[in-house]
């Protein structure tokens, strides 16, 4: 990607620093309502970010969930579905399941041909008379929810088995044939596309061109720079990495991109100029991030820009996991300072935190300890909890003085109502 074009070297502490807060700000992280409040400010979240990945696991509150409340103040979870009733928002696929933008509708189809040419898979193997017969009683008989395939449904004449049906179903979800049309909780009901689709959307198929210029606009939008390898993040589109490399070879010639690297070696390009606007500065705020939040799901780019390796180990059998099952990472002043391990505990209110770890920071504990609680406080009344409790953290030596910042917490009854 560099060639012959000039690269500037991010050496010095200021200029990561710079590139830091240059990030943040494009993801939403360092005003207090960059968007706005409740559901108007999570729709301009949405549209802003370009998705919000939805993910099941319900430790806390669910990722998407999680993303927009960390940027939009007075956001109930709630508003999401109601966004999707709105037609505001549909669900795909980015890299992972995600509620995206509707305006950005279009830019769903290269996949959704991809799959139905069979020039890329979702199911190798696809029962198309099956996909048929299914589609024939959305279309006659309206809506069909998941959980209607799920409730084995073989026993019923003239009905199907349930695992080839709900890989039937997903089939064509992911070829573009239905939407999901309404959510009750992670139980989804699909329609027909032309029925969910708001008419003013529009649908005409992008080019490969025009799709790595949609890609390259909205990441530079929304996360300040990129490289060649964030662009198509997980992204299985053919062709699209070549086009997207050309396009960006293009406006590094041209110099409406410059690139810059950090210490890693890694190669980021940007605006020509970005690195001179204003950025807003650095508050006391500490903010508790999903591990599905935009900001740190490329782990390679975060590591790269924060020294902050990250890995959400759910995944990892217990015995090898670092830090615990579900951990959250913790941003304060422009740096990721650590990682907190939690659960909800939604049928007696209750918020505990497994175990918090602090790493090495050069910040005074007791305003890392204030930004904390204040944050606790907040994030418990977005769980619908009433109390929390710490049962370890490390450094061991801050143990004591969180206990009692939680203790008053609880006594101020903090965690009850929204401030």
């Amino acid at each position: 990607m560099t060639g012959a074009m000039t690269v500037i070297e991010m050496k010095r502490p200021q200029d990561l620093a710079r590139l830091r807060r240059l990030a943040l700000s494009a993801q939403g992280l360092l005003h207090t309502q960059p968007f706005g409040r409740g559901i108007q400010g999570a729709r301009k979240a949405i549209a802003h970010l370009g998705y919000v990945q939805i993910d099941t696991i319900s430790v806390v509150e669910r990722a998407h969930h999680h993303v927009l409340q960390a940027r939009v103040p007075n956001f109930k979870p709630e508003m999401t579905h109601q966004m999707l009733l709105n037609g505001d928002i549909f669900e795909y696929w980015t890299h992972a399941a995600a509620l995206i933008p509707i305006d950005d509708f279009r830019f769903s189809l290269p996949y959704k041909h991809a799959l139905k040419s069979g020039q890329t898979h979702w199911y190798k193997a696809r029962d198309h008379k099956l996909m048929h017969e299914l589609l024939a009683q959305i279309r006659s008989d309206g809506p069909i929810r998941s959980r209607d395939i799920e409730s084995n449904p073989s026993k019923r004449a003239g009905w199907w088995d349930w695992k080839p049906a709900k890989k039937a179903l997903e089939q064509l979800y992911m070829e573009g044939d239905l939407m999901v049309s309404h959510r009750d909780g992670f139980q989804k009901t699909y329609d027909l596309t032309e029925r969910v689709l708001p008419d003013h959307v529009n649908t005409k198929m992008p080019s490969l061109e025009a799709f790595a210029e949609h890609l390259l606009n909205r990441q530079l939008r929304c996360h300040g720079f990129v490289s060649l390898k964030g662009l198509t993040y997980l992204r299985r589109i053919p062709g699209l990495r070549k086009a997207v490399k050309i396009l960006v070879t293009e406006k590094l010639a041209s110099g409406d991109l410059e690139q810059v690297c950090v210490s890693s070696g890694e190669v980021f390009v940007l605006e020509t100029g970005a690195l001179e606007r204003p950025i807003p500065r650095l508050n006391n705020r500490m903010q508790i991030l999903s591990p599905f939040d935009n900001s740190v799901i490329q782990r390679d780019r975060l590591k790269a820009l924060f020294h902050y390796d990250y890995q959400i180990e759910c995944y990892v059998p217990a015995a090898k996991r670092q830090y615990g099952y579900f951990c959250l990472p913790l941003l304060y002043r422009g740096e990721f300072i650590g990682r907190m391990d939690c659960k909800a505990h939604r049928k007696i209110s209750h918020f505990e935190i497994k175990s918090l770890h602090v790493e090495h920071h050069s910040f005074d504990d007791e305003r890392i300890i204030a930004a904390f609680a204040e944050a606790i406080g907040q994030f418990c009344q977005f769980q619908a909890c009433r109390t929390v409790s710490l049962t370890q953290a490390h450094p061991k030596h801050l143990a004591g003085r969180l206990q009692s910042v939680l203790k008053r917490l609880g006594d101020n009854q903090e965690c009850v109502a929204e401030k």
